[in-house]
């Protein structure tokens, strides 16, 4: 079915704050994987025609650019006793509700059967997060999802060397009615902090990060 759907672009606005864009794209709700890239092309086209100088990057499993899909959540490292985890089973593996969790086995799994575990949703409402045997609050509504993805990315040169030269960027699944955490937005935070010289600074602690952030 094909439908109006409102896609985010987070644009970076003289290295030092995210600017959210909405913009409208036809979206079929039942897209295949080449649709899903036609989707991607769609949305930066139309950011390109407002902002014509400006690179845009897909930060998800359906960018076009192999980038992209490396520092998507399913894909990008989060290192934990000297082994590495999707951050997807990172974070969802870290919840803990008010019947349950955090169920720590959903580290091991896949990432997309992490995230569509039938306990994520059985168990009550989300209480804190727990990670490594500290626990880490709610508020601000995506401080932990920020936390361990910019921390995964800063351990990976590599990707990050990369990203700078980008000023915007989407990630084709977000659907802010359903979900708080952007992996898009992430990206475009690092960018900042980086680009400000203060990453290491804010990577010190969570309550640094928080009053930076």
């Amino acid at each position: 079915m094909v439908s109006l759907s409102i896609k985010k672009v987070f644009r970076l606005v003289n290295d030092i704050e995210i600017e959210s864009i909405d913009i409208n794209i036809e979206e079929n709700s039942r897209a295949n994987y080449k649709e899903k890239q036609n989707h991607v092309r769609t949305l930066h086209g139309k950011f390109n025609e407002i902002y014509k100088n400006e690179k845009v990057l897909e930060i998800s499993t359906k960018s076009p650019i192999e980038l992209g899909t490396q520092l998507s959540a399913f894909n990008l490292k989060y290192k934990i006793n000297n082994k590495e985890y999707p951050l997807e089973c990172v974070f969802q593996s870290s919840k803990v509700f008010e019947n349950g969790g955090p169920y720590l086995d959903l580290i091991d799994a896949e990432p997309y059967q992490s995230k569509k575990d039938r306990r994520l949703r059985s168990s009550g409402n989300l209480v804190r997060f727990k990670l490594e045997n500290v626990d880490y609050p709610l508020e601000p509504k995506t401080l932990f999802y920020d936390w361990i993805y910019i921390n995964a990315l800063s351990k990976q040169p590599n990707l990050y060397k990369k990203i700078i030269n980008y000023n915007a960027f989407t990630d084709i699944e977000f659907n802010p009615e359903r979900s708080i955490n952007c992996q898009a937005k992430s990206v475009a935070l690092f960018v900042i902090l980086y680009k400000q010289g203060i990453l290491n600074e804010a990577l010190s602690n969570i309550e640094v990060f928080k009053n930076y952030v």
